[in-house]
């Protein structure tokens, strides 16, 4: 009933678009009445050049009074022109913080539900549940790995990999004898055989000298009995 009688009271938002379509409409107004006064100052001045051509001086001298004021009103014009629109300019401003005031406003009731609901001691339990299970399935990863390599790895394959490269050695020549006695420890045995024989090839060695020794003295016997 009151809003029928007094009318539906207005928002601010709706008050400040009110006052800037009114500012905008007195602009354009300005700008018409402006554009007739210069329209009317080009007359003026054409009708003040054909007096002056006829010697009416003093109807001259009352255009010329016509056209300064109408020269002053056109600045004045400007002027209000600019004052209106630094009006509309403010409304704007306001109907921006408006905006945002509103936005703010909303965003606040947002984070207050959101922090509400939001249970910090909740939450670090999770965080804590979520760091124990995390561990737990890493565990359980890496011993399915290692089940799994146990069971692909098969009982005979030891066996079957020597047959295998006793084949491959087979095939290309190459006896396992010979393989190993190539191997680093074979070779150490071989060094300590031959420190063992050194001690026999030396007393050989010996004797043979000691033989030549008499068969050179023997000669030179022969040879003074001559």
């Amino acid at each position: 009933m009151l809003d029928f009688l007094f009318g539906k009271k207005k928002t601010p938002a709706e008050m400040l678009r009110e006052n800037k379509r009114t500012l905008d409409k007195a602009i354009r107004e300005l700008d018409r009445e402006r554009m007739g006064l210069q329209q009317q100052e080009k007359k003026i001045v054409q009708e003040i050049k054909k007096m002056a051509k006829e010697g009416q001086m003093d109807a001259v001298k009352v255009m010329a009074k016509s056209l300064v004021r109408n020269r002053h009103s056109v600045t004045k014009m400007y002027g209000l022109k600019s004052q209106l629109q630094a009006v509309s300019l403010r409304l704007a401003t306001l109907k921006s913080t408006q905006a945002m005031a509103d936005a703010m406003r909303g965003a606040t009731k947002a984070m207050k539900v959101m922090n509400k609901q939001l249970n910090l001691p909740n939450l670090q339990k999770i965080m804590m549940d979520f760091e124990r299970e995390n561990e737990k399935m890493e565990m359980t990863s890496d011993m399915m790995g290692d089940a799994i390599d146990d069971a692909m790895e098969g009982e005979g394959e030891e066996e079957e990999t020597d047959e295998l490269v006793n084949q491959v050695l087979d095939e290309i020549g190459i006896g396992q004898g010979l393989e190993l006695a190539a191997a680093p420890g074979n070779k150490v045995q071989q060094a300590a055989a031959q420190q063992e024989a050194a001690p026999a090839m030396a007393a050989a060695e010996g004797g043979g000298g000691a033989g030549l020794d008499e068969d050179l003295q023997a000669r030179l016997d022969n040879l003074r009995k001559s």
